[in-house]
């Protein structure tokens, strides 16, 4: 080896040298500048406040301002879209929910890969769905819709706030494992579906508790069913749908998820300041009102989650021929 070569080589050993520890610098610095929380739902919705309580509290952990993005549209794809085409780097981070796992079904031409376009931070929190009629129905538990959807197929009406939503896929879910026929009666959002139910247009509806907290609390609607496997701790009264249908689940969750890509330390750092800020008295009461509970694990928990949802909605989504609005 001549000296120039050798000159050459420990040149370019120097300046690789040199870029790494700089990377390694500007990771350990994360973040140095403001983090982007995107929401992919219009503002005043349940998972934008729940992105702003979480904002605070991981702002505080994070030593920089953690801002609300909400980028609307296509059913969560448009701010689902601009996370996964963001710079790698930890600083756009999407809020998810149940559309994450259903999407890729749901919607065959995605403008990203779902499994290859991101990368897990943490599983926030999981919660039910309630099933609720009007508080003059004749249906008082889970067996009463079972009864009658057998002795009248197709006959009973379903609610939900549109096509492919949990309220929806709740309920397809539930014609399946009940070997019943019901139809499905899709709205433009929780508000008008519940307006019909309230008013007797349609028999029931697998909705979120945010939706109908305060309907139950007045005595408009009963709840006769949750969907989670077992009962919900905000809802231990109710029983869970399972408990009359074996193996019925659907659940109500919130994630975060980054770029493909991003380094570990920098998702490390999320997950961490994101656990921190679910720990705290006023994220927790914010969860109360859609009976959540916190999850909060490491980001291989939600990575198996949404794979394991992902399969299992892309059945149903199939087999009920479920199409997107």
């Amino acid at each position: 080896m001549t000296r120039s070569f050798r000159s050459i080589l420990c040149r370019v050993a120097g300046c690789l040298a040199v870029t790494a520890l700089a990377a390694s610098a500007a990771f350990a610095a994360f973040p140095d500048r403001p983090v982007k929380l995107v929401v992919p739902f219009a503002p005043g919705g349940g998972t934008d406040a729940i992105a702003r309580a979480l904002g605070l509290g991981m702002s505080q952990a994070l030593g920089q301002p953690v801002i609300v993005d909400n980028k609307p549209g296509a059913g969560t794809i448009i701010g689902s879209d601009a996370v996964a085409k963001s710079a790698p780097d930890g600083y756009s981070v999407l809020v998810s929910t149940f559309a994450h796992a259903v999407n890729p079904s749901l919607m065959p031409k995605l403008p990203y890969d779902t499994q290859k376009a991101f990368a897990p931070v943490v599983l926030l929190a999981r919660g039910p769905n309630v099933l609720v009629v009007r508080a003059d129905s004749p249906y008082r538990s889970v067996a009463d819709v079972a009864a009658a959807a057998h002795a009248k197929p197709g006959k009973l009406t379903f609610a939900s706030q549109g096509n492919g939503t949990s309220a929806h896929l709740a309920g397809e879910l539930f014609t399946n494992l009940a070997k019943v026929q019901m139809t499905h009666i899709p709205y433009k959002g929780a508000g008008p579906a519940l307006t019909d139910l309230l008013g007797g247009q349609v028999d029931m509806m697998f909705a979120t508790a945010a939706a109908v907290s305060s309907q139950l609390a007045g005595g408009k609607l009963r709840a006769i069913g949750v969907t989670t496997p077992r009962r919900a701790p905000a809802l231990k009264d109710v029983p869970a749908i399972a408990e009359t249908v074996p193996g019925y689940a659907v659940e109500s969750w919130y994630g975060l998820f980054v770029a493909a890509g991003t380094p570990a330390d920098v998702v490390a750092k999320l997950n961490a300041a994101a656990r921190k800020a679910t720990e705290s008295a006023e994220f927790r009461k914010m969860l109360e009102p859609e009976g959540l509970t916190v999850s909060g694990g490491a980001p291989t928990e939600l990575d198996d989650f949404v794979r394991s949802e992902t399969v299992r909605w892309s059945r149903i989504v199939k087999e009920n021929n479920v199409k997107a609005d």
